[in-house]
């Protein structure tokens, strides 16, 4: 650590002269002889000259410094060594320049010593530098005038741009599926683990205190510092003063939470917008943070935008931003990621590109999560289905996700009417459910009976796929008559088959929606002790006629009476 040594050209005797000058710093009272302060400050010598002694301390009031500095300053007007530091020089100035003693009243006095110091020790030194600008933060605005804040500001911006590793290195963003599990990349390291490491050293920038250090990257920003390691140090800055702060154990004190408040608000504000700079992971965490801390509005939308830059690199887990306050309503803070995913979809260069199939397989997963909240709001599990709906649109994903979802609601939300659960479901593509989703769908007694119907009849379709392909694999001579047996009496264009095809499904699918009228009426005439009994026979029975179970006695024939639907 440097230290300078500093001694007055003469001794003076303390005893022989009377302490009769009682100054207060901080509070704390000093006993000093007069004449000795006075030969090396111009402002109590003024004031001494003009006053009685017993009036200069009411005139000259508190003296803004901290006690141990003032005693640095007053060994130094008694001719003692004194030790000036790199932790004390600032403070020393400051002293010296209020007390004014300078070299046009006295050689060789504090404050030319304490200049000289600064610029030969303290400004060539990036440790130096830092250490002493963390020591000017009790007295900024005291010292500002003189220009050292400046000074060392320039110097640490200087030596950030021969080395942007001063910051810290880049933060590479993670990929993960939507899972959770990251892809295997040997050129993207852990950010957590990089980023949280508890090495951290008392130079680092991110030890500054708010004001400071918002002034020192604004400054850094504008001289053009590559983004990637200003990010690096900002997200440093929300470890040390948020996130390790909110770690600690005990309520947390009004000023602490106020200091949390204003570090997130300020890394916000310096954070760029460009994609990619910092992992997702860590974005959600910031805005979490912003949420907890009530953060302003402001604060809060700009993390949600740039998480909507780069939300195809989230993870479910990441969406789980937990709902904040005493009478919150829900688990999860759903209002916040749909703003997200507004945010995302406002922001997409192409309508059908790679990572708008990657949200929508993120959002549907996330929607099967929350579905299991009870205070789960039917018209904003909607809002969501219809975001992730909206993102497979013309594309050849299945809906299965979707149904995965919406399965969960309504088996954590028994209370809604048939017309409730229509309306929830009313995004359910069953022609693009996988006949494993349609199997498990002609089951689920929570679904309306209208969603029922589509799904067994498009499940009998995928039966009668499945069907032909084996019989395609073992007999090649047999597909052909089985084909001319089902498109008999058909055109010989295509044209004319696919509206022939296509009407007969229609009248299909109204004859079975006949039939499930006439069962719902069946169920709903059910009383009693029979009620339970006659709804489980009723869906056997609407099973066995829509042929997804048969009985043993015709279990032998059952594809083939799948098959035959337009018997010669």
């Amino acid at each position: 650590m440097a230290t300078k040594h500093v001694a007055s050209s003469s001794r003076i005797s303390t005893s022989k002269f009377p302490k009769d000058l009682c100054l207060r710093v901080c509070g704390q009272p000093f006993m000093l002889n007069s004449n000795i302060i006075a030969s090396k400050s111009a402002k109590l010598d003024k004031l001494l000259k003009e006053n009685h002694v017993e009036d200069v301390p009411r005139l000259l009031g508190d003296i803004r410094a901290d006690p141990n500095t003032f005693m640095i300053v007053a060994r130094f007007c008694y001719g003692y060594e004194i030790n000036i530091t790199t932790e004390n020089v600032i403070r020393v100035c400051c002293v010296a320049d209020y007390l004014e003693m300078t070299d046009s009243h006295s050689l060789n006095n504090l404050l030319l010593k304490a200049i000289t110091f600064f610029k030969e020790d303290v400004i060539p030194f990036w440790d130096s530098s830092v250490i002493a600008l963390k020591s000017a933060e009790n007295v900024f605005q005291q010292v500002l005038h003189l220009g050292l804040i400046d000074a060392l500001f320039e110097s640490i911006i200087e030596k950030v741009l021969a080395d942007p590793c001063l910051l810290g290195k880049p933060i590479k963003c993670m990929t993960f599926d939507a899972y959770g599990e990251k892809y295997d990349d040997p050129y993207r390291p852990n950010a957590r683990r990089r980023l949280f490491g508890s090495n951290l050293i008392s130079e680092d920038l991110a030890t500054l205190s708010v004001q400071l250090y918002e002034l020192m990257i604004h400054d850094m920003i504008l001289h053009q510092v590559p983004l990637e390691y200003v990010a690096a140090s900002l997200c440093q800055y929300v470890e040390n003063w948020v996130s390790a702060a909110s770690q600690v154990e005990g309520d947390i004190s009004f000023a602490r939470w106020m200091s949390q408040r204003a570090a997130i608000e300020a890394v916000e504000r310096l954070l760029p917008h460009e994609r990619g700079l910092v992992p997702c992971n860590l974005l959600f965490e910031m805005l979490q943070f912003s949420i907890a801390l009530e953060a302003t509005t402001d604060c809060r939308n700009g993390f949600e935008v740039r998480i909507g830059k780069q939300l195809d690199q989230a993870t479910v887990n990441d969406l789980l931003i937990p709902c904040f306050g005493y009478a919150r309503e829900q688990e999860y803070d759903t209002d916040c990621i749909r703003r997200i995913l507004k945010h995302f979809y406002s922001n997409l260069s192409s309508p059908y590109n790679s990572s708008r199939l990657k949200v929508a397989e993120l959002v549907e997963k996330y929607l099967a999560e929350v579905a299991s909240d009870v205070n789960l709001k039917k018209s904003t599990f909607v809002s969501l289905a219809e975001m992730a709906f909206a993102a497979s649109i013309k594309t050849q994903r299945l809906s299965d996700g979707l149904y995965r979802a919406i399965s969960i609601y309504l088996d954590n939300h028994t209370y809604l009417t048939e017309y409730e659960k229509e309306d929830v479901c009313k995004l359910l593509d069953c022609s693009k459910m996988s006949p494993e989703a349609c199997e498990h769908a002609a089951t689920n007694k929570r679904l309306p009976l209208r969603i029922v119907v589509n799904v067994l009849f498009v499940h009998q379709l995928h039966l009668r796929d499945t069907f032909l392909k084996e019989v395609s694999s073992s007999d090649d001579g047999l597909v052909k008559p089985l084909e001319e047996e089902i498109l008999k009496g058909v055109g010989r264009s295509s044209k004319d088959r696919s509206m022939v095809e296509m009407e007969r499904m229609n009248c299909k699918v109204q004859e079975l929606e006949k039939e499930c009228s006439a069962l719902k009426k069946e169920l709903c005439g059910a009383s009693g002790s029979r009620l339970k009994r006659d709804k489980g026979a009723v869906w056997i029975k609407m099973k066995r006629k829509f042929r997804c179970i048969s009985t043993t006695q015709d279990h032998d024939n059952c594809h083939m009476k799948k098959i035959k639907v337009h018997p010669k």
